[in-house]
Parts: C-alpha cells; structure tokens; sequence
C-alpha cells in the first residue's frame, strides 16, 4: 500500500520498533480521514491487499467474539465445584 510506504519513509528514523508505534502513527493518520478517503485507499488496494484486509478484520473479530463469549478458555473449577463433583 503507498500510504504506507509513504508513512513509513515519513517516520522512519523516529520509530523505536516498538508495537505503540505502529498504533500511535495508524490511529493518528485514521483520524484524520473521513469515509471518502478511506474508500479511496481502499480502491487503490490490490487483490491481495484487499484480501489480506478483509481477511484479517474477520479474524480479529472473530477472535474478540470468541474471547469475549469465553470460548476456548479453560474452564478452571471452584472449591465449591470440586466438592459437588463427588
């Protein structure tokens, strides 16, 4: 993607290599656009860039939802849980 490869350059000698980094520049730039502009970026994406987008949005939130529902979590028994067991 240009954009970032432009960003990249931009900023490249004041990134630490620390993750924040990456977050800190992304919701900087992202609050400056409105939805016309994202859209626009999102046209100048190729296939690919626009699979691996979409792809990772799907992943991530399924990821959230599986978190937040707790699945896949152990399920750590209570005391109390152990004592009804038998």
């Amino acid at each position: 993607m240009k954009l970032i490869d432009e960003l990249y350059e931009m900023y490249r000698n004041k990134l630490t290599g620390d993750e924040e980094d990456a977050d800190i520049l992304a919701f900087s730039v992202l609050e400056q656009l409105d939805r016309e502009d994202m859209l626009q970026l999102i046209a100048e994406l190729s296939d690919q860039e626009l699979y691996n987008l979409v792809g990772f949005y799907m992943i991530e939130n399924l990821k959230g939802k599986m978190a937040r529902e707790g699945i896949g979590q152990s399920k750590m028994l209570t005391i109390d849980q152990l004592r009804n067991l038998h």
